[in-house]
């Protein structure tokens, strides 16, 4: 199979990427390594930008996906308006309409925050789609243009992804801190935390069926960030670390708890990998690629 993965150098494309390879498989990335790192990526890679219509169809055409994994998206600042848009709307749009003309399968990844602050938990799959910051915007504005075409697509809503590669959120931030002998400040909320092996399993079980509609990639249970924050300091060996614990921001939410119900009904999927597991697995590879930058989609970072 001719695999075109977008953002193939990042956190979430480089990890489907190798499983598709070690499956055998033929796999392109594509990635303006922006927030992505080159050696993440074992496959053949080309750095260039998904926005660009002229290099990624060129990319494409050569390709022939039969399948297009897209992974590339904005949202290291949240005040950058025209990049999300260029990458999350117009760079989903082209990643659509090369599915659609070589017949691809497409697998499209959505934020949790999709649904805005305003539901109880767990939030359910039907529930109206409400964003609130430019990165759920845009993302939500891909996902409508990829229903609006109405192509073989996959879309999976996200909990919080963590795991080896990762550069965003509290686990590297936490890492980067504690490392640097530094306290951390650990914010008052709650988080469904996916390990990216789980999440894996889950995308490759629906290309294998060319599985098409939308589901939860969750674990249907949250924890407190600072029982994340005793984990990472446990398995880190951080004795002594210091915290202190502040209120969420404006543009926080108290949980970001999805229903993974339907996602177990049609896939019959389970995350399996235990937190600390996880967070240990995250911890070896920082420890051999140091963690020099960060990023979160929110205005301030805890």
């Amino acid at each position: 199979m001719n695999v075109l993965v977008t953002g193939a150098a990042g956190f979430i494309g480089s990890h489907v990427a190798d499983r598709l390879l070690a499956d055998g498989h033929n796999v392109v990335g594509i990635d303006n390594l922006s927030t992505g790192r080159a050696d993440n990526f074992a496959g053949e890679l080309h750095v260039g930008d998904i926005c660009d219509r002229d290099v990624f169809y060129g990319i494409a055409n050569k390709v022939k996906p039969d399948l297009i994994i897209h992974c590339a998206a904005s949202y290291s600042n949240p005040k950058f308006w025209h990049r999300d848009t260029d990458t999350n709307v117009t760079g989903t749009i082209n990643a659509t309409i090369a599915a659609i003309h070589h017949g691809a399968h497409l697998v499209y990844f959505q934020t949790s925050l999709c649904y805005g602050s305003s539901y109880p938990y767990p939030i359910r799959l039907d529930f109206p789609l409400a964003p609130s910051s430019s990165y759920a915007i845009s993302k939500v504005a891909g996902e409508r243009y990829i229903r609006l075409s109405g192509c073989d697509a996959a879309v999976f809503r996200l909990a919080n992804m963590y795991g080896p590669r990762n550069l965003s959120g509290p686990v590297p931030a936490f890492w980067k801190r504690l490392s640097a002998g530094e306290a951390c400040t650990v914010v008052d909320a709650r988080r469904d935390f996916v390990h990216v092996s789980d999440l894996v399993r889950l995308v490759l079980q629906a290309v294998d069926e060319r599985a098409c509609g939308t589901w939860h990639a969750s674990t249907g249970t949250d924890y407190a960030i600072v029982n994340l924050w005793n984990a990472v300091v446990r398995e880190g060996g951080f004795e002594g670390a210091r915290r202190t614990l502040i209120a969420r921001g404006a543009d926080d939410v108290a949980s970001l708890l999805l229903d993974p119900s339907a996602t177990r009904e049609r896939f019959g999927w389970e995350a399996l990998v235990p937190l600390d597991v996880g967070i240990r697995s995250a911890l070896e590879w920082y420890e051999d690629n140091p963690v020099k930058e960060t990023w979160t989609h929110l205005r301030v970072e805890g």
